[in-house]
C-alpha cells in the first residue's frame, strides 16, 4: 500500500504508530485501517498485500525494518498482525504474514547484503518465531534473506531447506503459501534465475521480483517453469479463504470517520468489531 498515495489515495499511519496507541484501540484502528486498505486495493482489482510485518526489532539491529514494526513484545505483536490480516480479509484482500520466520535481528540491511544472525534456536524460537507461530494460520507468507547460523549457516532462509521445512513448516507451523522476498535483493547471490530456482527448489511456493527488468523476469520464467500441484492447491486454499472472508458489509465514510477517531485516541471500534 505504500506505493500508493495522496491525491488518489489515503495515506496510512506506519505499524509504529499504530502500535503506540493504548490497547484496545491499537488493535481496533490496526483491523480498521486494514480494512480501509483493503477497499483501496479492491477497487484496484488487487487481492493480496504484503502485510503486517511480524519482525521483532531489538538494539543494535539494522533499521531497515524501521516503523514497518508494530513493537517487539511478541505476544502483542502477533495481536496487532492478527488484526490487520482480518481487517484484510474482510475486504476480500488476502495477507502476507512476513518476513518469515522473523527479519527483527538482522545486524545488516537485506537489500544490500546477507544478514547474518548467531541467535541460538532456542531464544528465536521463543522471541522471534512466536508472532509467526500464532499466525501459522494465515494463508500467505513472505521468507527473510537472512542466514540464521543456529539453523542453516550455508544459506539464507529463502534458499534453505532446511529452515523452510524444520522451522517454518514445522516448528512455526504455516503450511499456506510462502513467496520469496524480492529476489532483487543483494543477500542472495548468483544470477536471478539461480536465485528463483533456488528459492523454489528450497520449498519457497511463489518468488518474487520487483525490479521490472523485463530480461530477468524472462529468464526467472525459462528457469523455473509451471508451478507445482502442491502450490496450485496452496493457492486455490489460499483464495477459497478470501472469497468467504471477504463478503462483509463495509460503510467507507463510517469507517474513515472512526478510524480517524481511534487514531486521536477517542474511543474503541464498533466496525472494527463487526
Amino acid at each position: 500500500m505504500t506505493r500508493l498515495g495522496p491525491p488518489h489515495w489515503r495515506r496510512y499511519p506506519s505499524a509504529a504508530r499504530l502500535g503506540s496507541l493504548p490497547d484496545p484501540q491499537a488493535a481496533a484502528a490496526a483491523r480498521l485501517g486494514a480494512r480501509l486498505i483493503a477497499d483501496d486495493l479492491r477497487q484496484l482489482g488487487i487481492t493480496v498485500n504484503c502485510l503486517p510485518v511480524l519482525d521483532l526489532p531489538i538494539p543494535g539491529a539494522d533499521p531497515v525494518i524501521g516503523d514497518r514494526a508494530y513493537g517487539t513484545e511478541p505476544g502483542r505483536v502477533a495481536n496487532l498482525g492478527r488484526a490487520v490480516c482480518e481487517g484484510l480479509l474482510e475486504g476480500g484482500v488476502l495477507p502476507v504474514i512476513k518476513h518469515i520466520p522473523g527479519h527483527g535481528r538482522a545486524p545488516a540491511d537485506s537489500h544490500f547484503t546477507c544478514p547474518v544472525v548467531e541467535t541460538g534456536a532456542d531464544e528465536l524460537s521463543l522471541t522471534d518465531f512466536a508472532p509467526f507461530r500464532a499466525l501459522a494460520g494465515m494463508p500467505w507468507a513472505m521468507t527473510a534473506h537472512i542466514v540464521y547460523m543456529a539453523i542453516d549457516p550455508t544459506a539464507p532462509a529463502t534458499l534453505s531447506r532446511r529452515v523452510i521445512s524444520e522451522v517454518i513448516r514445522r516448528e512455526i507451523g504455516f503450511d499456506g503459501v510462502l513467496v520469496s522476498d524480492d529476489l532483487s535483493m543483494q543477500a542472495l547471490g548468483g544470477e536471478v534465475a539461480e536465485r528463483a530456482a533456488g528459492a523454489l527448489a528450497a520449498g519457497c511456493d511463489l518468488v518474487l521480483h520487483c525490479n521490472g527488468d523485463r530480461r530477468e523476469m524472462e529468464a526467472i520464467v525459462a528457469e523455473t517453469g509451471p508451478i507445482s500441484t502442491r502450490t496450485a492447491e496452496r493457492l486455490a486454499r489460499a483464495d477459497a479463504i478470501r472469497r468467504r472472508s471477504g463478503a462483509q458489509h463495509f460503510e467507507r465514510c463510517a469507517a474513515e470517520r472512526e478510524f480517524d477517531a481511534l487514531l486521536a485516541g477517542e474511543g474503541t471500534s464498533e466496525l472494527a468489531g463487526q
